[in-house]
């Protein structure tokens, strides 16, 4: 199969005006005829829902959370970007665009990109005029901050807390249409097989996940809006409900998975304590605007945060500040990473040995600790109650943790994958940051798909196929993925082993971080598919599923979700092991510079891994999507 990107002909900054002059319309009549499933309710999927109902197409839309506001998204802390330019001080949708194909390692559509820098725009005034709180100065104008892998200020933010407050935005505009009957609304649905008749997406197959009961739902498209699959490894800073098995078992009906081994590394997130850890917490990029990332000169094995503040300047190493002058601790965050995990690997980590220091002295001594706290008081409150430590009094300890997935399933510029009528948007899609996403760009993404781009594009597809194409339930296709799901229930709780779920979802993921995390060789990546296909032999064996399937069975959930996380978590090997340079959050210890910075081969990976479910224990089928560079140089990237 040829990938099809769909990309416009023309100008750059043209191409999206024109493609949404030349997509097909469905008369406003005609839209109360179309049915629209929407998986997720984060800010991709409840901005989609939202905007699609009130141009009168009916949706149902769905979460496996008791409420749609408790969609991960809520998590998100530091801001969004947009192009404002609000502070004069050099900014552009050109700038934005470009910073963007540079923080992602030149591995991004330049097309996509470029409609997600021109969208930005007017995702704030869409926000402001939903009543979202953003942070104002004092004269009333919408402040803006930094954030990594640009030199201006355009992100856009409400105190440490801007997810939240977008979701809710979104959310009541959701909450708008179910009142208006436009939106149905399915709570506790966990969505576990996607329907394919004569090629085309008709619907999913759910479990109710109080009663167990399985349910058929048809439309005449889906959007697949479920977030990232950061919960491969285990520890990260995604909520424990975070899956990625609607999108896997999408994979698996046909929808190619795109740059599965392109994960982000947060730089910024509290030290892992102990094996009894379930989950990571992140702490904000934001707070890099104004802390000082540093490790000792020398080793100080041990070093606490109080014994710091008495260490003179002379023996610390501002590593970041004196690595990358241009950018200082403001660099991407892959950059980031790596470089407190090579102090680390130096021994020269505090604490435990895995962390380095994050500090506020002279903002507090600059600006008043008043101003810190009205910028990061709710920040600095969380990590005092997590670590037990006064961030106003010493410095934050911090280390890199899983945060993001810039992988994902495969997309055209329609955001249609390969399935046709199945779209995925916001962080289930790959398409716009490349190897390595730049802070604040996560929430601009999502809500860009949702509000903007995805009410234009569907519009073709249903021009197209016709409001009379659309299959009901009782077609055998139906009958037959329920019969299918019914079985692989069955058989997880029949196998009666002697580990738990989370004991395989533990390994899987101290695998996933040790020889595909931040850093991975040929040989690791090797040994971990090996580790991987003998897991997924054990968990099929020895899996030990408790309770029944008709009741509220959080293991039982678990269990299908790790099960797919260990298909997956192969996949993502398979996919490292085939890149074999280095870019973004992608690093391969056999392709690096002189100094460590990862080493593109742009004559061989200047393309987008699109990999095919060939069959079950199948090796999947690599399609490649070649990437054109008109308007951005291919250069190594540099921060210095």
């Amino acid at each position: 199969m040829k990938l099809d990107s769909k990309v416009p002909e023309g100008e750059l900054s043209q191409k999206w005006t024109k493609h949404k002059f030349n997509l097909k319309l469905v008369n406003p009549a005609n839209k109360r005829k179309y049915e629209v499933i929407v998986v997720g309710t984060g800010l991709a999927g409840a901005s989609a829902a939202a905007s699609l109902a009130e141009l009168g197409y009916n949706v149902k839309s769905f979460c496996f959370q008791d409420s749609p506001r408790r969609a991960h998204s809520i998590a998100a802390q530091g801001g969004i970007n947009a192009a404002k330019n609000y502070q004069n001080d050099g900014d552009s949708v050109f700038r934005l665009f470009y910073d963007t194909v540079k923080g992602g390692d030149y591995r991004s559509r330049e097309a996509n990109v470029h409609r997600l820098a021109e969208s930005s725009v007017s995702i704030i005034d869409q926000c402001v005029a939903q009543g979202v709180p953003f942070a104002r100065e004092y004269g009333g104008l919408l402040a803006n901050r930094s954030f990594g892998g640009a030199q201006v200020s355009r992100t856009f933010y409400a105190r440490g807390q801007t997810g939240q407050q977008l979701l809710l935005g979104a959310y009541g505009a959701l909450n708008r249409q179910i009142a208006n009957g436009k939106v149905k609304m399915y709570n506790r649905s966990e969505m576990l097989d996607l329907v394919v008749v004569d090629g085309k997406a008709r619907g999913i197959v759910t479990r109710d996940l109080i009663t167990g009961k399985i349910e058929a739902h048809s439309a005449h498209a889906v959007l697949l809006c479920t977030g990232g699959y950061g919960n491969v490894f285990f520890l990260s800073t995604n909520a424990k409900g975070s899956n990625v098995t609607a999108a896997w078992r999408a994979h698996k009906k046909g929808a190619f998975f795109g740059n599965p081994c392109f994960t982000q590394i947060h730089p910024t997130c509290i030290p892992v304590s102990g094996d009894h850890q379930s989950k990571l917490t992140l702490m904000s990029e934001s707070l890099r605007n104004d802390g000082r990332v540093w490790v000792p000169k020398k080793a100080m094995p041990g070093l606490k945060s109080k014994e710091a503040m008495s260490l003179p300047e002379s023996e610390r190493d501002y590593f970041l500040e004196r690595k990358y002058p241009s950018f200082g601790n403001l660099v991407p965050r892959d950059v980031a990473s790596r470089n407190a995990k090579q102090v680390c690997d130096e021994g020269r980590g505090v604490g435990s040995g895995l962390a380095v220091f994050l500090d506020f002295t002279d903002a507090i001594k600059r600006d008043g600790e008043d101003q810190i706290r009205a910028k990061y008081g709710n920040l600095f409150d969380m990590y005092q109650q997590i670590t037990g430590e006064n961030p106003y009094k010493g410095p934050m300890m911090i280390y890199p943790a899983v945060h993001y997935t810039m992988g994902g399933l495969w997309v055209d510029y329609n955001l249609m994958t390969t399935v046709p009528g199945l779209y995925a948007l916001g962080e289930a899609n790959f398409s716009d940051h490349g190897a390595n996403r730049l802070g604040a760009s996560a929430l601009m993404q999502g809500l860009a798909d949702g509000y903007f781009v995805i009410p234009y594009t569907i519009g073709d597809y249903l021009a197209n196929i016709g409001w009379k194409d659309k299959i009901e339930t009782d077609h055998p296709a139906f009958q037959e993925s329920m019969d299918a799901i019914n079985e692989r229930v069955k058989k997880l709780l029949s196998i009666k082993g002697k580990k738990t779920v989370d004991e395989f979802h533990r390994t899987l993921g101290l695998t996933m971080w040790e020889y595909c995390g931040m850093s991975r060789t040929e040989v690791g990546l090797k040994k971990a598919k090996k580790i991987i296909q003998d897991l997924k032999t054990e968990f099929w064996t020895n899996v030990n599923v408790l309770g029944s399937a008709n009741e509220l069975n959080q293991e039982l959930e678990k269990a299908g979700r790790v099960a797919d996380f260990i298909e997956l978590g192969e996949l993502m090997v398979d996919d490292a092991l085939n890149r074999s340079e280095s870019c973004g959050g992608h690093f391969r210890e056999e392709s690096q510079t002189p100094e460590g910075e990862a080493l593109r081969k742009d004559d061989e990976f200047a393309y987008v891994a699109a990999w095919e479910f060939r069959g079950e224990n199948q090796p999947e089928e690599l399609h490649k999507e070649e990437l054109k560079f008109e308007n951005v140089k291919l250069t190594q990237r540099s921060y210095k």
